[in-house]
Parts: structure tokens; sequence; C-alpha cells
């Protein structure tokens, strides 16, 4: 089996050298990530200017390659021009910090897990709440169990995950609970600053807090302290909309159609 290994932090970050070390315990890697930290970019891609790639080593070995785009670009390059042949599967990460609720629409790790699913691909993104010292070997370890159990369980092609783990689960046996994306909108407040020349700037405070709710989610199952997994799907489409939407008549410059 090969996997292609990426994230959104940027090659050289520890979450995804400790996630590199486990999944060469199991199968073939090949890394293409991005240059630098590429957090927050969501799906963005590069087409109006050329992309550039740099073969990075480890002492003789290969690391990998080293993508100045976005983590969207290094999974189309990865599979595309760097991989010995089509991955079997794509894993993003580990993130530093959880992709969780309404993030997920934000974060550059599950995008570049959505572009693998684009593909066809099994596809995979795996993050850890955010700590300075963070234990991302542990983390890999648990990552890995998860990811092994989900291939053998033989998922249809393209099928699309997101791995959540809080650092109190890195303790002990922590518990899998398989749970939705909140839609809870949080993170609405900014702090106003002014700059040495008097201009005001603002700065994303990330507050508040999501508010508690009573319907099971990955938020409140990572507040428990549980790993969480949560299969998601990029088709946007809101189906339920469909059919009354397309009852017609509709008129356009004036004429039914």
């Amino acid at each position: 089996m090969l996997a292609l290994l990426t994230n959104d932090d940027g090659i050289f970050a520890p979450g995804l050298a400790a996630m590199e070390r486990a999944m060469r315990r199991i199968c073939e890697v090949c890394v293409v990530a991005p240059s630098t930290e590429q957090s927050g970019v969501g799906h963005a891609i590069t087409f109006l200017t050329p992309l550039t790639a740099k073969e990075v080593f480890e002492g003789g070995r290969s690391r990998g390659w080293a993508v100045d785009g976005s983590p969207a670009d290094s999974v189309k390059l990865g599979i595309s021009q760097f991989c010995s042949r089509r991955p079997d599967i794509v894993i993003s990460g580990i993130n530093g910090g959880l992709n969780a609720g309404i993030n997920v629409l934000y974060s550059g790790t599950v995008a570049a897990a959505i572009e693998g699913a684009f593909f066809g691909i099994t596809s995979i993104a795996v993050s850890l709440e955010y700590d300075e010292h963070a234990d991302f070997d542990r983390a890999a370890e648990i990552g890995v169990e998860v990811i092994s159990e989900l291939i053998a369980r033989r998922p249809p092609a393209g099928s699309l995950y997101n791995i959540n783990i809080p650092t109190r689960a890195l303790a002990g046996r922590p518990q899998l609970r398989v749970v939705p994306m909140s839609t809870v909108r949080y993170g609405e407040a900014f702090e106003r600053r002014v700059d040495p020349r008097g201009r005001a700037y603002y700065w994303a405070t990330n507050d508040p807090p999501p508010p508690p709710s009573p319907f099971e989610s990955d938020v409140t199952a990572l507040a428990a302290g549980d790993v969480t997994l949560t299969p998601l799907d990029y088709d946007l489409t809101h189906r339920n909309s469909i059919d009354a939407l397309a009852e017609g008549p509709w008129k356009i410059s004036g004429r039914a159609i």
C-alpha cells in the first residue's frame, strides 16, 4: 500500500514527521507538503502562477517534496508527479490544532484530504489539540490505529474522514466516538489595536467559544476527552431543496421556462 502524506503546517512540521514515522511501519509513504505553513487557507489552489517544488533531504535520505503552494496543490502534484504510482490512501496531518466543527470549512488540513477524495482515493485528515509540547508520536500511534481499522473495513473509493485527537486522549486508553461535525457558529470576535503609526488593525481572537449543545458532535465528544471520527462529504448540494425549487414556472427576462 502506498500512502501520500501531506499537511498544512509545512513539510518541516513535527506532526508530519511523526505521522511519517508511524505510517512507514505499515506501508510505503510518499511525502509531498507545502514548503511553509498554510493554516486556514481552505481549499485554495494555485493556477495564476507556476508552482515550484524542491526535494527535501534528511541526512542522505530523501524526505519528500516541498511545494511552494497550498495543501491542495501538494496533493495534486503528489498524485500526478511525485508518487511512484497512484496512492492507495491520502493522509493529511498531523495538524497542530483541532479541526472540528465549522473549522473544517477553513482547514487546509481537511482540504488536502478532500482533494485526495476528488481523485477517488480514500483520504483522512488527522489533527491533534494544540499544545506547545504536543506528543505527536503518541498521537500518530492513535491515528494509525484508527486508519488501520478504517482500511480493514474496506471503505468505498473516495471516502473522506476527519480524525481529531484531544490532549486528554494521549494518556491511558482513549475512546473513539463516531460523530457528526458541529455546525455551531463561533470565533466571531476581533480585538481592535493601533499600530505605531496610529492605524487601526483587527486581530481575530477566536472567541467566544461554541455554546453548549444538547446534540452530540465532534465538539462535544472532544470536550469529553474522546477521539473523534467524522465521515465527511464535499458535495454541498442541499438536496431537500431540489424538488421545491424545481417546481415551475421560473421566469427570466419575462419568459417562462
